[in-house]
């Protein structure tokens, strides 16, 4: 593909309509005339307080439109803020757009995000985060999905100059570079983020120059001249044209300018002196306006019957948003919505099965899961041929081959991109973070986009998320901690964690099954050191609902995980307490009815988990029983809980760090309150 000159904008705009028709040309030319239409009557609409906020693409929509219109329409564009021509030439009716950026239901995410932070399934267009990153590991999973399936289909993703600094941008490029993804990287380079000039974003020269880094061939590192719609809309027709016989990444520059500010409360008094009017001078509507009047290929009667056109829809579009109705906050509603619809109904087993271990019984339910579902894919480091390295995926590649066993490249937030992407193309994935503690390199996907998509725009997020966690191995700090509070706070997630290998099966069988998000925790000491009956069939358990493990009278232990083994040791050794053990098995939701039932029959209660205290799952707990039990309580809640410090190494720091060195004590007290 032909390069042109890096002198941008001093090459002067080609407007090249060789291989195009009339109608084609007049087609773009219609299509880069509504988005600026559009802006101008919102920053008219912002002026006037009716819209709260607009982040404007003037001076690169001709990026957007030549994007849209050459991309099919069968296929996923995942667009930033500055892309308005994305959605109006996908042919997102304007009421419908307004309303989105007024807040009304009519919109796309009932008044619940803003301008362009939504997607829309129907017209194959993701919603991007605020996080600018993440979209590319996204991107990733769609172009997986593609490839799988021999479609032939290319994915375009949006980045720009300031959030191709973000190591997103590294991850998920190398990604598709390393799995060769039919993946397009549009980088619109309008040489700033926000305020920050492109010479303190980066040292090389072009964005171009990066792709021998990834692998990826000069020929498939294009500079395009973002103002020129002709050459945008020419250069990704190609690219599609060329993925569809040839899967892999291919990076475009965009070379443009952004002429208003990042958003219009934030201005333009960084920019030079005279930068403004000198890209002023290759402005991409009123230079392609000029092109086809002089070459004949725009009559004035068309440009202003296309005007008025626009005009007229603008005018329509604006007053059906404007006469809907304000939102009125349904609760219900807003809490039903977390959650995305399908979760199966419950499958118990018939049968009372065999002596395993949990992770033998974690890997059979995790085999069955991929038999049952035979496009779900599994990926994490190492858990291809070597097994993963607590060995639960361990003859996975021999079982289901290596397309669907994807062994990934060290990084753990594109990889959870790449599996909502597959989500998002009607795939299950289940994603190995290595050890739970790795979970902070993905944390901004799993809670701003695994979490929140549905709730915003529909689209479910389909994804497993398996997290060896916590203690007692002697592993030290950062292979040892108990993390699952750091996501308890997250509305939109679900978390479970197995104490038992019996409903370690059945709990992942039902977290691939259920449509949304799961972080399902294994405690790597149990791995290999606990056994119990499991059933040989196929059998799913309900997410939040908690086991009753011991029935008792004095007080109840509410807990998880290795909290139950604990709580189990201390209760034998002490036949005469009679004490209630339940295992709570789902953390988000956890069941309420259980705990509150038992407490209010023993009117005393001890909240165990091994993470540490300050923060931990157990305030929360603490806090609902003191809430709903008081009445019947007999002493106040007692936690017990690990050592508000980092987590040690030396075998004496980690046994007086953790929390079972004070159950027996705290237990005892309690009784005698």
């Amino acid at each position: 593909m032909e390069k042109t000159n890096k002198e941008f904008p001093h090459n002067p705009l080609r407007f090249d309509s060789e291989g195009l028709s009339r109608t084609e040309v007049l087609h773009l030319y219609n299509s880069l005339l509504l988005p600026r239409m559009i802006e101008e009557k919102m920053l008219s609409q912002l002026r006037q307080g009716k819209i709260s906020k607009w982040f404007s693409g003037i001076g690169q929509e001709a990026i957007s439109v030549g994007v849209a219109a050459a991309m099919p329409n069968d296929t996923w564009i995942l667009p930033m803020h500055r892309n308005l021509g994305i959605f109006t030439t996908r042919g997102i009716t304007l009421d419908r757009l307004f309303a989105q950026f007024k807040g009304k239901e009519h919109g796309f995410t009932k008044g619940r995000d803003r301008s362009f932070h939504f997607g829309s399934k129907e017209h194959k267009i993701c919603g991007m985060i605020s996080h600018l990153g993440p979209q590319l590991g996204i991107a990733d999973g769609i172009a997986l999905a593609h490839k799988l399936d021999k479609s032939g289909k290319a994915t375009f993703v949006f980045t720009g100059d300031g959030g191709a600094s973000e190591g997103d941008f590294h991850e998920a490029v190398n990604v598709a570079a390393v799995w060769q993804l039919p993946v397009i990287i549009g980088i619109e380079n309008n040489s700033w983020g926000l305020s920050t000039p492109s010479s303190e974003q980066y040292r090389c020269a072009h964005f171009t120059d990066k792709a021998i880094g990834y692998g990826i061939p000069a020929e498939d590192a294009i500079q395009v001249d973002g103002n020129d719609i002709l050459a945008v809309y020419k250069t990704v027709r190609k690219c599609v044209e060329s993925l569809r016989e040839n899967p892999r990444p291919i990076i475009l520059e965009f070379k443009t300018f952004r002429i208003r500010g990042h958003e219009e409360a934030s201005g333009t008094k960084y920019y030079p002196e005279g930068l403004i009017e000198k890209w002023q001078e290759v402005d991409p509507v009123e230079r392609f306006t000029e092109h086809l009047k002089a070459s004949g290929g725009l009559s004035n009667d068309e440009e202003a019957e296309m005007q008025e056109k626009h005009k007229a829809d603008i005018l329509e579009g604006l007053k059906i948003s404007s006469d809907l109705p304000d939102i009125v906050a349904n609760v219900e509603e807003e809490l039903g919505d977390r959650f995305a619809p399908g979760t199966p109904d419950p499958t118990p087993p018939t049968t009372e099965g065999r002596e395993l271990r949990l992770i033998d019984a974690i890997q059979e339910g995790l085999g069955m899961s991929m038999e049952k579902n035979e496009s779900m894919i599994c990926m994490g480091q190492d858990i291809g041929s070597y097994g993963g390295v607590f060995k639960v995926t361990d003859g996975f590649l021999e079982r289901f081959g290596e397309e669907r066993v994807r062994s990934t490249p060290l990084c753990e937030s594109a990889i959870v991109g790449a599996a909502l992407g597959l989500s998002i193309s009607g795939r299950k994935s289940m994603m190995e973070m290595q050890f739970s503690d790795f979970v902070t390199c993905g944390f901004n996907q799993i809670v701003n986009n695994l979490a929140k998509i549905h709730w915003r725009w529909g689209q479910c997020a389909d994804v497993v998320i398996r997290m060896p966690t916590g203690g007692g191995v002697g592993a030290g700090p950062f292979h040892s901690q108990s993390v699952e509070a750091w996501f308890f706070h997250v509305p939109g997630l679900k978390i479970v964690y197995p104490s038992t290998p019996a409903d370690a099966k059945g709990l992942l069988r039902m977290a691939v099954e259920d449509p949304n998000p799961v972080l399902f925790f294994e405690h790597k000491l149990l791995y290999r050191s606990l056994t119990g009956l499991v059933p040989e069939e196929d059998y799913t358990i309900e997410l939040g609902k908690g086991r009753k493990v011991r029935e008792g009278n004095e007080a109840t232990i509410i807990t998880y995980g290795l909290g139950v083994i604990w709580a189990e040791q201390v209760l034998d050794a002490h036949p005469e307490w009679s004490v209630e053990l339940i295992d709570l098995r789902t953390l988000l939701p956890w069941d309420e009815d259980m705990v509150m039932e038992s407490v209010n029959k023993t009117g005393k209660a001890l909240v165990l988990h091994e993470a540490t205290m300050t923060g931990g799952v157990g305030g929360e707990i603490s806090a609902r029983i003191h809430e709903e039990c008081w009445r019947k309580l007999d002493a106040p809640v007692v936690r017990t809980a690990s050592l508000d410090t980092a987590f040690p190494f030396a075998a004496d720091l980690e046994k007086s760090f953790m929390a079972n060195n004070r159950l027996e004590s705290d237990l005892k007290t309690l009784i005698k309150h």
